[in-house]
């Protein structure tokens, strides 16, 4: 019974973080599984509060100083007591007591009860946190009081039920005074005075000198501040455009756009690998546009999303073919549109034929186009310099198409707003460095094909790259 352990010394050890508790029982509650202790020591040295609470989570080991009158042998006829030395840690006025673990055996029946003083019954029956040594040698783990071969419970398991103890405790529990145990402002004190003298030995400067602090949110470099104009033009064009992270993007005329590629091409970059470029800069946007991770998982494979690509006859073309080479590659169902002619450039001829091994459909005419809504329109029909293609029949009819299919439109390297486009795009991809586009390109967007820092320098343009970590950044009107 929980009485029985009043008046006993005990000491309890808390782990390394709370240390070791000697005092005497002065109450122990089953219902709220804690135990305390008053006139207490902490790791041998009195505590300055009278009393001290334990609960039974916070337990790691309890070990029997000395039983108090209270745990006096309940059944006289057989009893046991062995004793042991117990050491004492140094200040504690029981500078060596004996352990005496008394067990008390009742038989009736086929019942077979035992009682352990060392743990309390409650203790054990709801928290299983005691470790072993707490148990004396002559000590056995206790045992329910069992039900054998549909035989009827005469009276209440005492492991279970436990005996009536009073809830409420003698004294309620200090707060203030078992907080005072820990006194935080000379461990605080303690720890900055050693990461202050180890700073202060790290960086060779004097001791009493205080480094400087940081809060988490602070860089420890000196930062220096930020240009927001990183890239100037010589012939800057009517348009200025900004990223995300607010760096200015000038817009450049169609001559300067030229001029740049032809010069990145006598250094090797050839329009091959500008085309191959350009088609897996603008294919990562078009699958981005189409639902991303969102959609293209295993699960969806059901669900191919269709995107229809309008080319014509020139290297707009043929950077429209090499999207849809890569799209088609990614699974997703591709409509190729490319009008007949007798004669085609070789770029065109080269990036169709690699296109027509991708499976995907290639038609001729505005008729073999879907009916129904696609997911997706890349538009490449325009073109830099051959604006006759417009007055065309072909031409005419896919901008129709286009403009009554109702789906987005993405506009692969569009003309500048000088040139007339008959379709509206909902965004606009352009290369290298943008133009002054029309209000009808929709949301712009800026793609990384490759042409070094010097190149950019050779034609005068002062260039730093705003792309980061990205190839397509979106660009917003400044």
């Amino acid at each position: 019974m929980a009485a029985d352990w009043v008046g006993s010394l005990v000491s309890i050890n808390c782990g390394p973080t709370l240390g070791v508790y000697q005092g005497e029982v002065s109450s122990v509650d089953q219902i709220t599984q804690t135990i305390s202790l008053k006139q207490p020591f902490h790791n041998g040295v009195k505590c300055p509060v009278p009393e001290v609470t334990f609960s039974a989570i916070d337990i790691k080991d309890l070990k029997i100083l000395d039983f108090g009158k209270g745990t006096s042998t309940r059944n006289s006829t057989s009893s046991k007591t062995s004793t042991t030395p117990v050491a004492v840690p140094k200040g504690d006025p029981r500078i060596v007591e004996k352990v005496s673990s008394p067990q008390h055996f009742s038989k009736s029946h086929g019942e077979r009860h035992m009682d352990v003083p060392g743990q309390p019954k409650a203790f054990r029956k709801r928290h299983n946190s005691w470790s072993s040594s707490s148990r004396g040698a002559n000590q056995v783990t206790p045992k329910k009081n069992g039900i054998k071969n549909g035989g009827q419970m005469k009276q209440r398991d005492d492991e279970c039920f436990g005996d009536g103890v009073d809830d409420s405790l003698d004294t309620d529990f200090d707060f203030e005074g078992n907080l005072a145990l820990f006194d935080k402002a000379a461990v605080f004190s303690e720890i900055d005075i050693s990461v202050r003298r180890n700073g202060a030995r790290s960086r060779g400067t004097p001791q009493d000198q205080t480094p400087t602090r940081y809060r988490h949110d602070e860089n420890i470099l000196e930062a220096k501040p930020i240009v927001y104009r990183q890239i100037a033009v010589p012939q800057p064009g009517d348009k200025e455009y900004c990223t995300d992270s607010g760096l200015v993007v000038p817009s450049i005329s169609y001559e300067l756009h030229k001029r740049l590629l032809i010069v990145a091409e006598r250094y090797g970059l050839s329009l091959d690998r500008r085309l191959e470029m350009t088609g897996v800069c603008a294919s990562q946007m078009a699958l981005t546009l189409l639902g991303g991770p969102n959609r293209f998982t295993p699960k969806n494979l059901h669900q191919h999303p269709t995107v229809a690509v309008l080319c014509g006859p020139h290297i707009q073309g043929a950077q429209g073919i090499s999207c849809g080479r890569h799209l088609a590659n990614h699974e997703v169902e591709i409509v190729l549109f490319l009008p007949n002619f007798v004669k085609m450039l070789d770029c065109v001829s080269s990036e169709l034929s690699l296109f027509n091994k991708t499976g995907g459909k290639q038609v001729s005419n505005v008729k073999d186009l879907p009916d129904t809504p696609v997911d997706l329109i890349i538009n490449c029909l325009d073109c830099h310099e051959n604006t006759f293609l417009m007055d065309q029949p072909w031409y005419r009819a896919a901008a129709d198409w286009a403009n009554q299919n109702r789906a987005p439109v993405l506009s692969l390297d569009p003309p500048a707003s000088g040139q007339a486009q008959a379709v509206e795009a909902k965004w606009s991809l352009c290369l290298c460095l943008p133009l002054s586009l029309a209000e009808g390109a929709g949301r712009v967007y800026l793609c990384d094909i490759g042409i070094p820092r010097q190149v950019f320098q050779e034609v005068g343009i002062k260039f730093h790259s705003p792309f980061g970590c990205k190839f397509v950044i979106p660009l917003h009107s400044a």
